[in-house]
C-alpha cells in the first residue's frame, strides 16, 4: 500500500481510503438500504489488516451510526490510523436533515461526533457542505477553534467550488479537499485539483466509481430498493442510467487489455493525478476490499492516462 503526505503539514495516509457512507445503514435520506454492523466491523478490520489506515464518516450518514461503528471498530488500534469527519449537516426528530454550519453548532457537532467515535480527538475535521447562511470565516473560526483546543488536528472542505475554495483560504489554510471525482464525473481535474496542488491542500476523491456506476456490474435492466438513494439519482435512473452505462462501455475494453478490472482502471486513473493524496472507496464486504487493494499499486502510462482522459472529458456533461 502506498502512503501520501495530507496536504502540507498532514500525516500520512493510504492513498485507499475506507468511505463509511453505507455503514450507516438504513433508516436515513441518503441510505444505501439495510447493512449488517457485524459485517461493517468485519470490513473496517479487513481494510485495516490490509493496510488502509485512512478511514472518512460523517455524522449524517446513518445519523450518526456510521461513526458509532468506526469508533467500535477501530477502538484498539485508534493511534494508528487517520480519521476523518465532518459537520455541518444535523436533523431533527424526524430524521429530517439541513445544513447548519454556525460557530455554535459546529462546535456541538465535534463534541457529538467525539462521543460517537469513542475518541480524545479528530485528526481530519471537513465542512459537509457549503451552507450560504453562515459566512465561510464564522465556521472556519470554530474549527480554529477545535484545533486549538486540541480537538481537532487538521481542518478542510468537501464539495466546495473553486470560488468558496479560495474564500476560505483568505480566512485560513486548509489541510484538505474532499471533491467528487471520478472518470465519470471529472470537472476537478479542470480547476480544483491544480489549485489545491498549487497551494499543499490535499485532495480526498469520493465516489471514486461513481457510486457503483463503474463497478462493472450494472446493466441498463438494473433497479435500485426504493432504500437505495441512488433509486432517486439522476445518474443511476432511466435516461440518466443508460447514458453513463455507455460511456463505462468504452473503457472495458482498456482495461481488458491492462487485464485489470474496470474498477482498478477507474480507482488507477484519479490515483495518478499528482494532487491526489487518498481516493475513498465505499464497501460494505470485505471481498469488495481485496479486489480494490490492487488499484494501489497499478501504474498507468501516459497514453492510458490519456484515453481514459479522453473518454471522460468527450462524454461529460457538469
Amino acid at each position: 500500500m502506498e502512503y501520501r503526505k495530507l496536504g502540507k503539514n498532514g500525516p500520512l495516509v493510504s492513498v485507499i481510503g475506507f468511505g463509511s457512507w453505507a455503514v450507516g445503514g438504513g433508516g436515513w435520506e441518503g441510505s444505501w438500504g439495510f447493512q449488517d454492523d457485524r459485517l461493517s466491523i468485519q470490513s473496517i478490520r479487513c481494510a485495516l489488516d490490509a493496510g488502509i489506515n485512512f478511514f472518512d464518516t460523517a455524522p449524517a450518514y446513518g445519523l450518526g451510526h456510521s461513526e458509532t461503528i468506526l469508533g467500535k471498530a477501530l477502538k484498539s488500534n485508534r493511534n494508528n490510523v487517520v480519521i476523518a469527519t465532518k459537520c455541518g449537516l444535523v436533523w431533527d426528530t424526524e430524521k429530517k436533515i439541513t445544513k447548519d454550519v454556525s460557530y455554535a453548532s459546529v462546535i456541538q457537532q465535534a463534541e457529538a461526533s467525539l462521543r460517537r467515535l469513542d475518541t480524545d480527538y479528530i485528526d481530519l475535521l471537513l465542512v459537509h457542505w457549503p451552507d450560504n447562511a453562515t459566512p465561510i470565516d464564522e465556521t472556519l473560526l470554530a474549527m480554529q477553534k477545535l484545533v486549538q483546543d486540541g480537538k481537532v488536528r487538521y481542518i478542510g472542505v468537501s464539495n466546495f467550488n473553486i470560488r468558496l475554495l479560495n474564500k476560505s483560504l483568505a480566512v485560513c489554510h486548509l489541510d484538505a479537499l474532499q471533491p467528487p471525482y471520478s472518470v465519470l464525473r471529472p470537472a476537478a481535474e479542470t480547476d480544483l485539483l491544480p489549485h489545491c496542488l498549487n497551494n499543499g491542500i490535499g485532495v480526498i476523491a469520493y465516489s471514486p466509481l461513481a457510486s457503483g456506476l463503474l463497478s462493472g456490474k450494472y446493466t441498463t435492466d438494473s433497479r435500485f430498493t426504493p432504500e437505495d438513494w441512488r433509486s432517486r439519482s439522476s445518474w443511476h435512473i432511466r435516461q440518466g442510467l443508460q447514458k453513463n452505462l455507455a460511456r463505462v462501455e468504452k473503457l472495458k475494453p482498456i482495461a481488458s487489455e491492462l487485464r485489470i478490472t474496470l474498477p482498478q482502471l477507474a480507482i488507477a486513473y484519479i490515483l495518478a493525478h499528482p494532487a491526489l493524496t487518498s481516493a475513498l472507496i465505499g464497501t460494505r464486504a470485505t471481498d469488495h476490499i481485496l479486489s480494490l487493494l490492487p488499484a494501489s499499486e497499478i501504474k498507468l502510462s501516459p497514453s492510458v492516462i490519456s484515453e481514459v482522459r479522453k473518454i471522460a472529458f468527450e462524454a461529460f456533461t457538469p
